[in-house]
């Protein structure tokens, strides 16, 4: 294993099941693969903001837990507990881990959209990272307006990692935190809205996934596949427009 992050918690605080997770993901593509194969916490007993250990044991995540479970695993594998926030106008914020590779930004994330899991390290900038996920984020009300690179570490002492129950100072740590402005077109955003909803409407629950820059997306959990062969924003779109412009 390799060296952990400074300030990454002792072995003695996990549990032996636990760290066998830890062992076993030791990079993040295995965590991305973990997280996509774990249901999405839809929260149908109520609200819940779970630590690493509380993911664990549920198995199951949303977004900002999925966030916290990967810093907590890839601390221990040498990679700082960075989260990014991106703010939404309908205030449905997203959450994701980030980390450099080769200098490169990427990301692990889980979502009930298939646009908004992960990416691979290939962007020169936190910012440029951000900016992949302003399209895919476009649904019935959603758009991003900003985001932020937070350290989870300072939190300082509060247990964000191993607490049992549900650690909702870590969400108030990034609704306070400072983030930088994204301004998106909002002809492009409007176009976006009102594709997304003939797309819906035409093919019952699915949601699109054939998105420009999607060749830079970690893989997305199979429940998502099915819409893959249906034209959206992306390639499918662009080669069905191609060919309709020469008959």
């Amino acid at each position: 294993m390799t060296r952990p992050a400074t300030g990454a918690p002792d072995r003695d605080r996990f549990t032996d099941a636990e760290w066998r997770v830890v062992s076993r993901l030791r990079t993040p593509a295995a965590v991305q693969r973990y997280l996509n194969a774990l249901c999405y916490n839809s929260e149908p007993a109520g609200a819940t903001l779970r630590s690493f250990r509380g993911v664990v044991a549920a198995e199951t995540a949303h977004c900002f837990e999925a966030a916290m479970f990967a810093a907590v695993v890839l601390e221990q594998h040498g990679y700082p507990p960075l989260v990014m926030s991106l703010e939404s106008i309908d205030l449905l914020d997203h959450v994701l881990f980030v980390y450099r590779h080769s200098g490169r930004w990427g990301s692990v994330a889980r979502s009930r959209d298939p646009g908004l899991h992960g990416r691979r390290p290939v962007f020169r900038t936190a910012r440029a990272l951000a900016l992949s996920y302003v399209d895919t984020y476009v649904d019935y009300s959603g758009g991003i307006k900003g985001y932020g690179v937070a350290d989870l570490r300072d939190l300082g002492p509060y247990d964000w990692r191993f607490s049992t129950r549900s650690v909702w100072r870590a969400e108030r740590f990034l609704l306070d935190y400072p983030h930088q402005r994204i301004r998106p077109s909002r002809t492009r955003t409007r176009a976006l809205r009102r594709r997304y909803r003939a797309f819906r409407g035409a093919h019952d629950d699915l949601k699109p996934v054939d998105y420009e820059g999607m060749d830079r997306w970690t893989p997305i959990p199979d429940e998502f596949m099915a819409a893959a062969r249906f034209p959206f924003a992306g390639p499918l779109w662009r080669a069905r427009t191609s060919v309709e412009r020469t008959l």
